[in-house]
């Protein structure tokens, strides 16, 4: 049974309880906070390995939450909205979430993105602190120019400063540089990154190509590392 915790930020009880008893089931530890001040002080005094968020919530929103938790943290983040609209999906990608979940929604298509996310993440972080692996696998460094990528530790350094990356930010980057000089195509990139069939999800790459570009490029209008190939998709070149 897995032994990870999520933090449910929810201002409604009965949404609370009903992702806790599935999560419950599945084995995960759950935590709950009724708005994101709650939440914020759950973070602090617990270790938590993901957080559901949700966006309209009294004394602090879940748009201003998930700012203040990518301040200090890369844990993946789950949006939870009753709007559909692109622009409240692009705002909550944009702040830093990994993933956005419109209700009313099915508790076993949450806990599937839910388990998605938490693979990918501890993934990346699962060689940290391990003496059993070797020294070829804590050096799984990536290099292109003055881009450092080390896989093992989840760490960006660009011309010598670190650079702290969302989770879904980090599998693109990844996938991209051990790629270098290859397109892919924005269903490619969400297909390899999301683990799930491409479906009208151009605006959700987009948005975290936009992100990447902010914090990698000197100048995001003249991207250095990810360049667009017009019509076909993105690259790095080698």
């Amino acid at each position: 049974m897995s032994q990870e915790t999520i933090l449910i930020i929810d201002d409604e009880k009965e949404i609370r309880d009903l992702i806790g008893i599935y999560l419950t089931n599945e084995g995960y530890n759950v935590l709950k906070a009724a708005d994101g001040i709650d939440g914020l002080e759950y973070l602090e005094e617990h270790t938590v390995h993901l957080v559901v968020l949700d966006i309209m919530m009294p004394r602090l929103d879940g748009i201003r939450a998930c700012m203040k938790i990518r301040e200090s943290r890369n844990l993946p983040i789950i949006m939870l909205s009753a709007k559909s609209q692109d622009m409240d999906k692009i705002m909550g990608l944009t702040t830093g979430a990994d993933d956005y979940v419109t209700k009313p929604f099915q508790p076993l298509e949450l806990v599937a993105r839910v388990k998605s996310q938490l693979r990918r993440y501890l993934r990346l972080n699962q060689l940290d602190g391990n003496p059993q692996i070797n020294t070829a696998q804590q050096m799984d460094i990536v290099s292109i120019d003055d881009l450092l990528i080390n896989v093992s530790t989840h760490e960006v350094i660009v011309e010598g400063r670190e650079i702290k990356l969302t989770p879904r930010e980090f599998a693109i980057l990844e996938l991209l540089a051990r790629n270098p000089g290859h397109v892919f195509s924005t269903e490619k990139i969400y297909e390899r990154v999301w683990n799930e069939p491409f479906y009208e999800s151009e605006n959700t790459v987009m948005v975290h190509i936009r992100n990447l570009r902010e914090k990698l490029e000197n100048n995001p209008r003249q991207p250095r590392y990810i360049k667009t190939v017009w019509g076909v998709g993105y690259k790095i070149e080698p």
